[in-house]
């Protein structure tokens, strides 16, 4: 088994839902709170991974951080090297790929909270950032769990994004979906066969785990 492949997508699928949790509850909380008309755009643009092609997102993001892009040259004027073909760059194109799958559970929780309480802790004159840290975050623990849960399993088992943007170079982008198929076509369907099981038994236990916990097995219903 390709332990070295494993272990880098333990560590892209741990960073990608560490940024996540920071980069998506604000943006969550907007979507929720925001009175703007239009944010319905910003919806649409948060769920398009879950229709857009692997490959066709890919090659965005590769074209969006490429050596011609502002974004890339910024990068590499400042790191010294370019973002494709690089952890860094399978990271961008795991947060994009990965986004609605934590933003809508943190957002779903977010709009659970019983509006009352928020404008009681508004009328008493705390603040929103207050109110938010003091009421909703709390409120919201299954949503944020959730949120991080599938994101870390969605991006365990990655292979078109990662494949557009980092390639496969061992220890640096070869992602263990990317280590089966490279099994597969060299006809070592033992090796896959052993990779794919250990997937297959991380990935239902996740599920597994998200499913309880939204049916409220370990966390006291609201009342």
């Amino acid at each position: 088994m390709d332990w070295t492949a494993l272990w880098l997508s333990v560590r892209l699928a741990s960073a990608t839902s560490a940024a996540l949790l920071v980069g998506g509850v604000p943006l969550a909380y907007w979507i929720v709170f925001s009175p703007r008309r239009w944010k319905y755009v910003v919806e649409a643009i948060v769920a398009l991974p879950l229709v857009l092609p692997p490959t066709v997102l890919g090659f965005y993001v590769l074209i969006a951080i490429g050596p011609l892009s502002p974004i890339g040259r910024a990068y590499a004027r400042v790191a010294g090297h370019g973002l494709p073909f690089t952890f860094e760059g399978l990271l961008i194109a795991s947060m994009l790929y990965s986004l609605p799958f934590a933003v809508q559970p943190f957002s779903a929780e977010f709009a659970a909270v019983d509006r009352r309480l928020l404008e009681a802790s508004w009328s008493l004159g705390v603040s929103r950032a207050e109110t938010f840290r003091r009421i909703v975050l709390p409120l919201s623990v299954r949503g944020l769990v959730t949120g991080i849960v599938l994101s870390f399993a969605h991006t365990l088992g990655e292979f078109g994004v990662v494949l557009m943007v980092g390639g496969n170079l061992p220890g640096v982008t070869r992602t263990v979906s990317i280590s089966i198929y490279d099994a597969v076509q060299s006809l070592d369907y033992a090796l896959a066969s052993r990779t794919s099981l250990v997937l297959l038994v991380v990935s239902f236990a996740i599920l597994t785990a998200v499913y309880a916990l939204q049916r409220s097995v370990w966390i006291k219903p609201r009342l």
